[in-house]
């Protein structure tokens, strides 16, 4: 079973090509992974590789409550308990590194300001903060000046990552965030180098990638983008699949270790189609990983049939923290409880059974 085979590059050798989905758990105060974190993820080591949930990269990046975050000591400090952990159980884990944007509200983001954005539009929707829910709100939009500041910021996470001892980072260019919102034009309508033509409007992300690859290493970068996904109001548009044959074309020259393509068609989206799929795979020759859905059938028939590298397991890890051995033995996976994903505490985090034979 080609799944459960070993996979490597120069500096990156992983186990086997099963792995463990970002997934938001929500268990964080301040942005700093509270006690059961390195539990859960230590239970869900024998992935290939873990990339652990949505990490904020600054205050203002704070979308939803609860987020981890790695702008400051205490939540570095909080983060290598967890990367030690995965490590003393023979794992490997990234981090993606998150900023939400215009996905946010005041009521979410410490100080509570404004959310910010490439251009003052607000999404479509509303968004549960500590005091109700509310529409989303108009972003401020962030100056020439603020651009720039953000790469930098983006890139002290990415350092921030490395000192917690992640072996790597994913940047979340995917879902309706602020990277994306940069890519997409009816998020970004600005008129500066930012904006405009695809390669203004790639240029952000770019500049981040770049800053990225001089500090870790290209080995140790990856990226998460979601075309067609629809979410937080982005719709697919006309340039859609020209700005990303552009960015896989520019990160394959970088050479970055993987590209991340997060499939949303089980939360009721549009799929993304195997031809594009295809498509991007002549244009980026590292790794790809693919993400949405996926059972071991489809995973073994995907590794070669789309050519991918590695197979993205989100829900089934939750409640599955022995998912490699199922695989391996074919056990049935158990069941997650939907109620327990955002909660908080132990149950439904660090409590499902393992059921590997003797």
């Amino acid at each position: 079973m080609k799944l459960l085979t070993p996979i490597g590059s120069d500096t990156l050798h992983l186990n086997n090509r099963i792995v463990m989905a970002p997934m938001s758990r929500r268990r964080a105060d301040n942005g700093i992974p509270g006690e059961l974190v390195p539990v859960y993820y230590s239970q869900r080591a024998a992935a290939g590789l873990i990339i652990a949930e949505s990490t904020v990269i600054s205050p203002d990046g704070m979308g939803i409550t609860h987020l981890p975050a790695l702008y400051n000591r205490e939540q570095i400090a909080a983060w290598k308990k967890v990367t030690d952990a995965v490590h003393d159980n023979g794992g490997k884990i990234f981090v993606q590194l998150v900023h939400s944007g215009r996905i946010g509200h005041p009521f979410n983001i410490p100080g509570n300001t404004t959310p910010v954005a490439p251009s003052a539009i607000a999404a479509a929707g509303t968004i549960p903060t500590t005091n109700g829910v509310y529409p989303l709100p108009v972003p401020e939009a962030l100056s020439t000046t603020a651009v720039r500041i953000m790469v930098r910021t983006h890139l002290q996470a990415v350092e921030n990552a490395l000192a917690a001892g992640f072996d790597g980072v994913e940047i979340h260019a995917a879902h309706g965030y602020l990277l994306e919102q940069f890519l997409h034009p009816a998020a970004n309508q600005r008129t500066d180098e930012y904006g405009g033509s695809i390669e203004n409007r790639c240029r952000f992300l770019l500049e981040i990638m770049a800053g990225a690859t001089d500090i870790a290493g290209a080995d140790r970068i990856g990226i998460r983008i979601s075309p067609y996904a629809s979410l937080n109001g982005l719709s697919p548009y006309d340039e859609e699949t020209a700005t990303y044959l552009y960015l896989a074309t520019k990160l394959d020259k970088m050479n970055i270790r993987y590209l991340h393509l997060s499939d949303q068609s089980t939360n009721g989206r549009p799929p993304i189609p195997d031809n594009y799929i295809r498509l991007l795979r002549d244009h980026f020759r590292n790794w790809l990983i693919l993400g949405g859905g996926f059972d071991s059938d489809k995973a073994e028939k995907a590794l070669h049939t789309l050519h991918a590298d590695l197979i993205a397991f989100g829900r089934p890890f939750i409640s599955n923290p022995d998912l490699v051995e199922r695989i391996r033995h074919n056990i049935p996976f158990a069941d997650s409880d939907k109620n327990t994903y955002y909660q908080g505490g132990a149950k439904g985090l660090i409590d499902y059974p393992v059921m590997i034979p003797a």
